[in-house]
C-alpha cells in the first residue's frame, strides 16, 4: 500500500511538472518601430482590443493577452512602441537588450499614405536596430543560436491550407529540425537572410484602404502596385522578415496578424496560407517567399521595370498649397502718423475714412461700395466739413477735431496751441474773446474726450448699419 502511495505520488508530481513546463512564457516582448504617423499606436490597440487608443511618447509599452485554447493558459505579451522622433533612439536600449534579445519579436511599420517614403524609411529603421544589436554585449553562442532558428524557419517552411479546410491532405509540418535534420536540409533561397539579425521580424504595411484615394487623386495603377510589393518583398527576403498588408478600419488582416505573432514567438498553431490576390489584403509568412514567386509580378508591370530605382516610379507628389482660413495680418500704424493724417484730412475739409480691413472687404465682394458714413442714402463724393467749426457743438466733426488736436498738442508737449482748422490763422479753435490760446482744464478734457467717444460711437453705428443694409437708389 505504501508503495502504491508513492507511485501514485511521484505520477502527480510528475504530471503538474510537466504541465509547468508547458505554459505559455512570459518573457516574450514584441518591439514596434517606424515612423511617427505609420499607425503603430492603432495597430496594437486594435491587436489589444481596445476600441480608442491613447497615444503617448518617447517609449510606450502595453501588453496583449494570449489564450491557448488547447492548454487553457494565459499569459500576457509585452509590447514596446518607441517614437518616431530620432531624438529618442536612445530609449532602445530598454526594450531591447542582452536579457530579452532571443524573446523578442520586431515589427516595422509603414503606412499606405505615404508610400513614396518606404525606402527611406525601411532602411533607417534597419539600420539602427543593426547598430543597436551589434552594441550588445549578447554570448556568441546565444547569437548563433538564433540565427540558427531564423534559417530553420525558412527550411522547415512547407506550404499549408486554411485550417476550415480540415478535409484537405495539404497539412502544415512544423519540424523543428535538429543538429541532425539540418545536415539534410535544403539550402535557402536566393537572396534570403543575406543579412540576419537573429531576430523575428514583421513588416507590416498599415492603412491599406487608402489605395482607393491613391488610385483617384494620383492615378495609381495596378503596375505601381505591383511595383511597391516586389520591392518590399524583395527587402523582406533578405532580412527573412514576414510581410502583412493590414487596414484597422477595414479590419483586414488584424485577427491573422495577431495569430501569427502568436504563433512565432508561442509556437500557437497558425495554418492561413500566404495570400496574395487580394492588393490591400497580403499575408506573406516567413518561408514561403522566393525570387520565383516575386517574379511572377513582373507580368504586369509595362512601363517600369524591377531594378528601376523605386522613388523613380513611385516619386513623392508636388505639395499642394493649402488654403488658409486664417485673416490677413494688420500691421498698426504710428499713433502720431495716424493722427497728423486725419489732422490734414480735417483741415482739406473731408471725413477721415478707416482703413479697409480684410474682413470687410470679404464682405462687400460682389455688392457696391459702402457709403460714407452720415449720407442719407445715394452714393456720392465724401461729406464736406464745415469750415466753421463750433467747439461747443456736443456733436458733429468738430469734436473730433478738437479731440486729435488736443491729442497732437499734448504728445508734442508744445506751448503753443495747434494750427486753426478753421483757416490756419495759428488760432486755436479754443481761444476765446479772440485772446491768446485758452488753457485747457481738466474738466474740458474730460467733456472733450467723452463727446468724442460719443461721436466714434455714433459713426460706428452708423457704417454698421451701412455694411448691413444694402444701399437703395432713389426710384
Amino acid at each position: 500500500m505504501v508503495l502504491f502511495l508513492y507511485f501514485y505520488r511521484s505520477a502527480i508530481l510528475s504530471e503538474v511538472q510537466t504541465q509547468s513546463s508547458t505554459k505559455l512564457p512570459s518573457n516574450k516582448s514584441v518591439l514596434v518601430l517606424g515612423d511617427n504617423a505609420s499607425g503603430k499606436t492603432t495597430l496594437i490597440a486594435k491587436l489589444q482590443g481596445v476600441e480608442d487608443p491613447k497615444k503617448g511618447s518617447g517609449l510606450e509599452y502595453a501588453y496583449i493577452d494570449v489564450r491557448d485554447e488547447y492548454r487553457d493558459d494565459v499569459t500576457r505579451l509585452g509590447v514596446w512602441i518607441l517614437d518616431g522622433d530620432p531624438g529618442h533612439t536612445n530609449l532602445l536600449k530598454y526594450a531591447l537588450n542582452e536579457s530579452n534579445y532571443a524573446h523578442t519579436l520586431v515589427i516595422l511599420t509603414l503606412s499606405m499614405t505615404t508610400p513614396w517614403s518606404w525606402v527611406d524609411q525601411l532602411e533607417h529603421w534597419i539600420k539602427m536596430l543593426d547598430d543597436h544589436i551589434a552594441g550588445l554585449k549578447i554570448d556568441p553562442e546565444e547569437r548563433q543560436q538564433c540565427r540558427q532558428r531564423l534559417v530553420t524557419v525558412w527550411q522547415s517552411y512547407c506550404d499549408t491550407i486554411d485550417e476550415l479546410d480540415p478535409g484537405s491532405p495539404i497539412k502544415r509540418t512544423n519540424r523543428l529540425s535538429s543538429v541532425d535534420d539540418d545536415l539534410d536540409a535544403l539550402p535557402l533561397p536566393e537572396g534570403v537572410l543575406t543579412t540576419n539579425l537573429g531576430l523575428d521580424v514583421v513588416v507590416v504595411v498599415t492603412k491599406t484602404d487608402y489605395m482607393t484615394t491613391l488610385e483617384k487623386e494620383l492615378d495609381y495603377r495596378d503596375e505601381h502596385f505591383d511595383f511597391m510589393q516586389q520591392w518590399i518583398r524583395r527587402f523582406c527576403l533578405v532580412y527573412g522578415a514576414s510581410l502583412f498588408y493590414t487596414s484597422v478600419k477595414e479590419d483586414k488582416n488584424c485577427d491573422l496578424l495577431y495569430k501569427y505573432l502568436t504563433h512565432r514567438i508561442y509556437g500557437l498553431p497558425f495554418r492561413t496560407p500566404a495570400l496574395i490576390v487580394e492588393k490591400d489584403a497580403v499575408l506573406i509568412p516567413a518561408g514561403w517567399d522566393n525570387m520565383k514567386k516575386i517574379n511572377i509580378l513582373y507580368e504586369n508591370m509595362q512601363s517600369c521595370k524591377p531594378d528601376d530605382y523605386y522613388n523613380d516610379i513611385i516619386a513623392q507628389p508636388p505639395s499642394r498649397k493649402t488654403v488658409s482660413n486664417r485673416e490677413i495680418e494688420v500691421q498698426t500704424e504710428e499713433e502720431q502718423a495716424f493722427l497728423s493724417r486725419q489732422l490734414q484730412l480735417l483741415q482739406q475739409g473731408q471725413t477721415p475714412t478707416r482703413g479697409e480691413s480684410p474682413m470687410r472687404s470679404q464682405n462687400s465682394a460682389g455688392k457696391t461700395s459702402p457709403r460714407t458714413p452720415g449720407s442719407a442714402g445715394a452714393q456720392g463724393s465724401p461729406k464736406k466739413v464745415d469750415g466753421k467749426l463750433n467747439p461747443g457743438t456736443p456733436s458733429g466733426e468738430g469734436v473730433l477735431a478738437n479731440f486729435f488736436n488736443s491729442l497732437l498738442h499734448k504728445k508734442s508737449g508744445s506751448p503753443a496751441a495747434a494750427p486753426s482748422l478753421a483757416g490756419g490763422t495759428g488760432v486755436s479753435p479754443r481761444a476765446t474773446n479772440g485772446a491768446g490760446d485758452a488753457l485747457v482744464t481738466a474738466s474740458e478734457k474730460i467733456s472733450m474726450r467723452t463727446d468724442a467717444a460719443m461721436e466714434l460711437d455714433r459713426l460706428t453705428r452708423s457704417v454698421k448699419k451701412d455694411l448691413d443694409f444694402p444701399a437703395q437708389t432713389d426710384c
